[in-house]
């Protein structure tokens, strides 16, 4: 972990943002937050490179196969010695299975045979496959809106809630980090998700959900993420 007096500067000098969904565009510019994040230091630099590659949607393009998703996953979670940093990577990783999975069996899939997607729940889904929540409700109380937004067939109400529901959390992990590197690292995380907002139209949302649904990162569940070395 990074020394935290090292950051106080640059975390003082990010300005606070307002709430999701009410902020038309993020608290400052991309440029201008390029700018101050030249203070990390180059090892820091390089984890929130590889940290924001895997996890921006924007990343990952409609041409995308499974065997690259999955690859980016794994080198990603190599590159990020962080425990706070590979807890929230692999947290956003579940809602993305499951999200592929409500969708692609909102589309009429099979139950996947064996394993799908990625991270703990990847055989539990193909096993409760005929529950509606894949008993997953508890866990993932978000999981009943995000059906009947499928159902409603509202791809930016989807992608509203979704991206409320990794905001928040985020929230939860800045609340445990101040002054170091992974309270700036959040920090840009959120910003994304800002900016994800800013941009969004039901057109694009529509089209990124309808390759979640196809790609899904299947056959990917055997990879054990959390027995990959730091």
């Amino acid at each position: 972990m990074s020394d935290p007096d090292a950051y106080i500067s640059l975390i003082s000098s990010l300005p606070g943002s307002e709430r999701l969904f009410v902020a038309k565009q993020p608290p400052l510019s991309r440029l201008r937050l390029d700018r101050r994040l030249t203070a990390l230091k180059p090892e820091d630099a390089r984890v929130l490179k590889v940290l924001e590659h895997a996890l921006n949607w924007s990343d990952y393009d409609m041409d995308v196969t499974d065997a690259q998703a999955i690859q980016r996953c794994k080198e990603a979670l190599r590159d990020i010695p962080q425990p706070t940093l590979r807890k929230l990577f692999l947290e956003r990783m579940d809602l993305r299975t499951v999200v592929a999975a409500l969708r692609l069996r909102n589309q009429g899939g099979s139950p996947p045979v064996g394993a799908y997607g990625v991270g703990r729940w990847s055989r539990h889904i193909p096993a409760n496959w005929s529950d509606p929540s894949f008993r997953l409700e508890t866990p993932m109380p978000w999981i009943k809106e995000a059906r009947q937004l499928l159902d409603a067939e509202d791809p930016l109400g989807l992608e509203r809630l979704l991206l409320s529901v990794s905001h928040n959390q985020l929230k939860r992990h800045a609340a445990r980090h101040l002054f170091d590197f992974e309270a700036v690292a959040i920090y840009v995380l959120i910003w994304n998700i800002f900016d994800r907002w800013a941009q969004s139209n039901a057109q694009d949302a529509a089209k990124r959900f309808e390759k979640l649904a196809k790609q899904a990162m299947a056959g990917a569940a055997d990879i054990d993420f959390e027995g990959v070395s730091a």
